[in-house]
């Protein structure tokens, strides 16, 4: 476990941009219970997380199609949540920081660790927004 002094400040990175924090396993549960899409985002205290991931992500929210709800679970922090989020997708090796997009509570979208690491903020943006696009709904203005 790493020292809330130290990880504070990288979850509000998140939070502060809209992003809601998941404590448990009860809380992941609940958010991928809900219809629609979802984006878990795996925080993590790595370089990659704060240059690319955590920049990344939120550049992606600014674009027209998003998911329903984006939520966060922090790796090396909030261990019940991350396994649970983990083990909704089994299918998918463990990363961190990665993103998980589910639909309906079904992952239909994953970015790992090594697809994020070596790239800007906008590589990864761009990728997301591409499966934003192919799997969340417009939303109507």
């Amino acid at each position: 476990m790493y020292p809330p002094e130290l990880t504070k400040p990288m979850a509000a990175e998140l939070t502060s941009a809209g992003i809601a924090e998941l404590k448990n396993a009860d809380d992941v549960d609940a958010a991928l219970a809900r219809p629609g899409t979802t984006l878990v985002v795996i925080n993590s205290v790595c370089g990659c997380a704060a240059g690319n991931a955590r920049p990344g992500v939120k550049l992606a929210l600014q674009s027209e199609v998003i998911p329903d709800r984006t939520v966060t679970v922090f790796a090396g922090v909030d261990s019940e949540a991350v396994n649970r989020a983990r083990a909704r997708a089994a299918d998918f090796k463990p990363s961190s920081p990665s993103f998980l997009l589910f639909e309906n509570g079904e992952v239909r979208y994953a970015m790992h660790r090594h697809e994020i690491e070596g790239r800007t903020p906008q590589d990864v943006a761009f990728r997301l927004v591409q499966a934003f696009e192919e799997h969340c709904s417009k939303k109507e203005a």
